[in-house]
């Protein structure tokens, strides 16, 4: 591979990557720090004796790549092509999960409303139509970033916008909102027992997406292992705090994505796992593993940063025929002796290598000391170089690791572009949110694979119209009653007055209603009793007012 010069962003990818919980210095930053320090060791009696300089030259013989063509999995799902709507390509992932949030928000609002027993009338349940309606809003919201979610419904010339209003009243939105649900409160289990999940709340959508999404697609050969952060600062035990990011509070999630920013698996950090068995391996080495255990055995090359490399990793996915490159850190345990010393003293643009077997580490010296391993790599040839003007030449090693390590932060770039960004307490909405982009991020891959000529800004916008569509030909949306509920009769505490009858007539009289008057509400008398000459609205008022007079 040619070599080019190293560029100052380059070298800040490398060593001070703003993505990476890790630098080459001893520096800690991400509450982990002391889970990753386990794979740290000091003792002497490591393998590092098996480290030698560099014996050979040329290409390296890798795995072959067997995995197929990029893109859909035609036999999966026949009926999508490149002429497909937005909106059919979206349901692949999101069919089973509709009947879910319909299911469990009703539920959640009728166990709320079982809690109070004075409470308000009880509205009507929420049908798949409105949540359609509802994910379209949120999802047209990413366009239209205002202060307050009220806004998006006033009437003022600043803020006003049929599309909402039009769309579904602002009081049933907030209700939808508010009472919005992923799993039955009843099938929590004891904290304190060592199957507990803290992502149980929203599991079932979590597992079903991240299914689908290694369900449909196929990947590219070349794959990127990274952490994002979902920027959240409410209450969660298993929140982040990570100094270097941009996105300092959150939830993080592990993820593993191609070239296009396609999310093929994902796993969300809940802390110290109580249920790993194996103690010989890291908690990093252990996300690793679980994250490839859909990648095994077709030949992917994996990069990572230095929070995730280590020779034991390599050597583990190496028999599962997949090669690997990354940054890593110096005192890794396996690394040669010299390099966990930090014994070289490098003028710019020197190279020293270490060659074990198919593995290969080497330390670069351009404004720092970068780090690499690699087994997808010929090692490189020792010495200085330095390009005409003085500037490091940059290994090839290097320039494939700046080419292919940014998949992860451009699939979270994608799908933050229309991110609604709502600051709300519930960590479980804000993690449905972001699941929510990233589904339609992955929607759009797909059906750009298939060659549709579709930006993603249109992919949403077209997705919104055509739920709206669907929508409208769903069954009608329920319709709260107007006025005042009809009283429960009760049995009579007198029946003296039993026998009492009255007889209601039209009334054109300008005069209010008794009874709406009593509450504050301005209502015309329409109805008159022939007998008692009490004036009253409608029917309701009149019933409830003479069942009242009549067992008095």
């Amino acid at each position: 591979m040619a070599s080019s010069h190293l560029e100052d962003s380059d070298i800040f990818q490398l060593i001070n990557d703003t993505d990476s919980d890790c630098c080459t210095d001893n520096s800690e930053s991400d509450v982990e720090g002391s889970e990753s320090e386990s794979d740290i060791d000091e003792d002497q009696s490591s393998s590092s004796a098996t480290w030698g300089p560099p014996h050979q030259r040329g290409t390296r013989s890798v795995n072959t790549y067997s995995g197929g063509a990029v893109g859909l999995k035609s036999h999966e799902a026949p009926h999508v092509n490149k002429d497909s709507t937005p909106f059919s390509v979206f349901m692949l992932y999101f069919a089973e999960i509709i009947h879910l949030l319909v299911e469990e928000t009703n539920r959640y609002y009728h166990q709320h409303i079982d809690r109070r027993q004075d409470g308000p009338s009880p509205r009507p349940d929420v049908t798949e139509s409105e949540m359609f309606l509802f994910l379209g809003i949120i999802i047209q919201m990413g366009h239209d970033i205002r202060d307050r979610l009220t806004d998006y419904w006033s009437t003022l010339k600043q803020f006003a916008t049929p599309f909402y209003s039009e769309t579904m009243k602002r009081d049933r939105f907030l209700h939808i909102l508010r009472f919005l649900h992923f799993a039955d409160n009843r099938t929590e289990i004891d904290r304190n027992d060592d199957s507990y999940d803290r992502l149980w709340k929203i599991r079932t959508i979590f597992d079903t997406l991240n299914d689908a999404f290694e369900k449909y697609y196929n990947p590219s050969e070349h794959l990127a292992i990274d952490e994002i952060i979902v920027k959240y600062k409410g209450r969660v035990i298993f929140k982040q705090y990570i100094p270097k990011k941009h996105k300092r509070f959150g939830i993080k999630i592990f993820k593993i994505c191609d070239a296009a920013g396609y999310t093929y698996d994902m796993k969300v950090y809940l802390g110290k796992d109580r249920t790993r068995a194996d103690r010989d391996v890291t908690a990093t080495h252990a996300t690793v593993r679980d994250l490839c255990r859909r990648i095994e055995g077709v030949g992917h090359k994996l990069y990572m940063d230095n929070f995730f490399s280590s020779p034991d990793l390599f050597d583990e996915l190496m028999t599962k025929k997949i090669t690997c490159c990354g940054t890593v850190r110096p005192n890794r345990k396996g690394l040669p002796d010299d390099f966990r010393r930090r014994q070289f003293r490098l003028r710019k643009g020197d190279i020293r290598v270490r060659v074990r077997q198919n593995m290969t580490a080497l330390v670069w010296k351009d404004k720092r000391d970068v780090y690499m391993l690699t087994n997808m790599h010929s090692p490189p040839a020792e010495g200085n170089f330095c390009g005409e003007h003085g500037n490091a030449t940059k290994p090839a090693v290097v320039a494939d690791y700046n080419k292919h390590m940014g998949y992860v932060d451009k699939a979270d770039r994608m799908a933050n572009s229309y991110g609604i960004c709502r600051r709300t307490w519930k960590w479980t909405n804000k993690l449905f949110f972001h699941l929510l982009d990233l589904t339609i991020l992955n929607s759009y891959i797909l059906l750009s694979s298939c060659g549709a000529k579709l930006s993603h800004r249109d992919f949403r916008l077209a997705l919104v119209r055509n739920m709206l569509e669907l929508a409208g030909r769903g069954p009608p949306r329920p319709q709260r009653p107007r006025g005042r509920p009809p009283a429960v009769r009760s049995e009579p505490s007198r029946i003296g007055e039993v026998t009492t009858q009255h007889w209601p007539t039209s009334s054109t009289s300008k005069l209010r209603c008794r009874e709406c008057s009593s509450r504050g509400i301005r209502r015309t008398v329409r109805t008159k009793c022939v007998r008692c000459d009490i004036g009253l609205c409608i029917s309701g008022c009149f019933q409830e007012y003479h069942t009242k007079a009549t067992f008095r």
